[in-house]
């Protein structure tokens, strides 16, 4: 009974994850999004993982397995009767269950988790990509959330005659399958969409290239680019940060000749031989090469071979392959046996130096490090796993069983310990480690351009009357004994330049002088009065407007230098401290940083480029708030592909605000041409541009570190 109880846990621990937990299959529903169309399995219970799946050409069907799960629908069978969906079945046994999808016509699909859904995506039938007799390569994995266009599709013609296609992407997570049918290639890009100048077939037959005609289609949230080419041809793709390239060559040898697969580099021959003694066959070859050929004498039997130009290696690898043998050379000698015989051979020899090595005397050396520190180099020539002969139980990478190594961190020193042939490989080994490291020069300029325009146009218009003031009848008679008068300051002039009085700009029947500008400038005037030869009454017009115009350039350059596959960081700027209530009640000073930060790892490509990884930001102190002062930020994370010395924009940035205002009175304001004396006009825009430039050099001595 103890045995059984023991033995329950253990099981628990070896069942997969599924067999522990019963999951159901509640509802399935379907729906259109993007042009396909998708089908949703709701579940619960367990964990759900994308399922194995697999699809039948006739009747078109489509198969997922859900280990684990059990259907907890009414019926096992659902119609659906949408789009290409005929109907889904449920299928269940002891461990999964399995959900059938019928069709009306096979097309391609895909499966995604969504939370405890899973979703299964089906092209289009009509825009499918058919799948029967083509071979379809994966390129690259989709590593895209979300559909984005491409830039551009552009066709060249190679220095050799290739047709080259060249795809500019919106990254370089874009998934791209590559389907060989027939007489053409099909590109399947995914997660893409082709913008309208870009849906066009092109004619480039006159290229004379093996492509003749480009089309690119759209289907739900892929695009596909079809080449139709003539004649015998080859293609191979690859990829350049977002640039994805095809090129299309006319095949030069002929694909039914053996010595066709540029793999053998020997002086071609041509033999025909009915019923040829092996031995026979094999001496011919040594009278054609001069090479020395020495045959086991379980080497026998008879063949019939035909070859006709072609690489002498590669008919002897066809002989050696037809009667099951295997070659070992050494110098100007082949020896030719059976493959088991010089398996066996070769183990023997094996054996017989492990167990020379066993016997040799072991030798002490040190190795005087300049470059590379020599704790890091033992990590790499050394393991921790095993119980060879090592320090303190240490299995060597490169050293034999009996041998051992220490570094001393002191004087920068390997001592080790090992027989002399293995002494001398780790010698070689740490002339090619210890090396300088190459060091990288990282210049960014991020540079800020500001524009600003402003114009503002005002008018005040008042008038007087001091008739009243010096005993006479002020205002005019409009009957009844009633008069009239214009401005609030009837008794005295009103309050503008040259008019006398008490200056006051209450007396102004419209006063909508020019705006201040958001720039803080001040607006200029120009007034004009009328008043009658008693200068007791006036007319007086003001007129005041103001234009702005400003430029500005904010340029950081910040720089620094790092070693090859080595992340570097400066950073310029200020902490800000603001306070801040911790849960006892305490008020805390904490700080939020507004710097200038350049952080970038570099990657030196055996062409002599740099790729680099790159975090640029420039932040600066925003408005204050509640919760402490805000952060205006401009950020930039990439990462780029440039030549050693080239200059490329990694990012920019461009902002517009105009705006413009009119303040009127009501009806006069609408007045033409004299609507202008009663309304003040103020329009302002303004332009900021941000650009980062960033400039990688390999240093190559001293002086350009300084």
């Amino acid at each position: 009974m103890k045995k059984f109880s023991v033995l329950i846990p253990l099981m628990a621990m070896l069942l997969p994850s599924w067999a522990l937990a019963q999951g159901r299959i509640n509802k399935v529903s379907t729906l259109v999004r993007d042009g396909v169309e998708l089908v949703k399995i709701e579940t619960e219970g367990a964990p759900l993982v994308l399922p194995e799946t697999f699809s039948i050409q006739s009747p078109a069907r489509v198969v997922l397995d859900l280990p684990g799960f059990k259907s907890a629908m009414p019926s096992n069978r659902v119609e659906l009767n949408q789009g290409n969906l005929r109907s889904l079945n449920v299928v269940e046994t002891d461990t999964k269950a399995r959900v059938v999808l019928n069709l009306k016509e096979s097309t391609s699909y895909k499966t995604e988790i969504s939370g405890s859904d899973l979703l299964v995506s089906l092209e289009p039938a009509a825009k499918a990509v058919p799948t029967a007799a083509a071979q379809n390569t994966q390129f690259a994995e989709d590593g895209n959330n979300y559909s984005q266009p491409l830039s551009d599709l552009d066709f060249r013609r190679g220095s050799d005659g290739a047709g080259r296609l060249v795809i500019t992407l919106p990254n370089n997570k874009v998934g791209v399958n590559i389907s060989k049918q027939g007489d053409g290639l099909t590109l399947e890009l995914q997660h893409t969409l082709l913008p309208e100048a870009l849906r066009r077939r092109l004619d480039v037959a006159d290229f004379g290239t093996p492509v003749g005609m480009i089309s690119a289609r759209q289907a739900g949230s892929t695009v596909f680019v079809q080449l139709k080419n003539a004649g015998e041809w080859e293609h191979s793709a690859y990829q350049s940060d977002n640039q994805f390239v095809v090129e299309v060559r006319q095949r030069k040898s002929d694909p039914n000749k053996l010595g066709s697969s540029g793999t053998f580099t020997g002086e071609k021959l041509s033999l025909s031989f009915q019923n040829i003694e092996v031995r026979s066959l094999l001496q011919v070859i040594a009278d054609f090469t001069n090479f020395n050929i020495v045959t086991s004498d379980t080497v026998n039997g008879a063949l019939t071979l035909r070859l006709k130009d072609v690489p002498w290696d590669q008919a002897l690898q066809i002989i050696l392959d037809a009667k099951g043998l295997g070659m070992r050379k050494s110098g100007t000698v082949l020896w030719i046996a059976p493959k088991d015989e010089i398996d066996e051979r070769i183990q023997k020899d094996f054996d017989a130096v492990a167990k020379l090595e066993e016997k040799v005397p072991l030798q002490t050396q040190a190795f005087q490090l300049n470059y590379a520190k020599a704790t890091e180099l033992l990590k790499q020539i050394t393991t921790n796993s095993g119980s060879g002969g090592g320090t303190g139980g240490t299995q060597s990478r490169f050293l034999t069983a009996r041998g051992s190594a220490i570094a001393e961190p002191r004087t920068n020193q390997l001592f080790v310990t090992d027989v002399p042939a293995k002494l001398e490989e780790l010698r070689r080994l740490l002339v090619t480690l210890d090396i300088p490291v190459r060091q990288v020069l990282i210049e960014a300029r991020i540079v800020e351009a500001r524009d600003t325009f402003g114009r503002a146009l005002g008018v005040r218009l008042g008038g007087g009357d001091m008739r009243a003031a010096n005993g006479g009848d002020g205002g005019y008679s409009i009957g009844g004994g009633n008069r009239v008068g214009f401005g609030t300051s009837y008794d005295n002039a009103v309050g503008t330049t040259g008019m006398g009085g008490t200056n006051t700009s209450t007396g102004n029947f419209v006063n909508l002088p020019a705006a201040a500008l958001s720039t803080g400038a001040s607006s200029g005037t120009f007034a004009l009065s009328i008043f009658n030869s008693a200068a007791n009454r006036f007319l007086s017009l003001e007129l005041s407007a103001m234009e702005a115009d400003g430029k500005g350039k904010i340029v950081s350059s910040p720089r620094l230098i790092t070693a090859d596959q080595t992340k570097a960081l400066i950073e310029q700027g200020t902490e800000i401290p603001y306070q801040n209530s911790a849960q006892n009640g305490a008020t805390t000073v904490e700080f939020k940083k507004a710097v200038l930060k350049l952080e970038v790892v570099p990657q030196i490509t055996p062409e002599g480029s740099i790729i680099l990884d790159l975090d640029v930001s420039k932040d600066s102190q925003g408005a204050n708030t509640t919760a402490g002062p805000a952060i205006d930020t401009k950020h930039i994370k990439t990462q780029v592909l440039v030549e050693n010395g080239g200059t490329v924009v990694i990012g920019g940035i461009f902002e517009l605000s105009e705006t413009q205002t009119t303040n009127k009175i009501p009806l006069l304001g609408d007045v033409p041409v004299l609507g202008n004396l009663f309304k003040n006009n103020v329009r302002e825009s303004e332009k900021r541009e941000m650009l980062v430039f960033i400039t990688p050099k390999m240093i190559s001595d001293r002086g350009e570190m300084r």
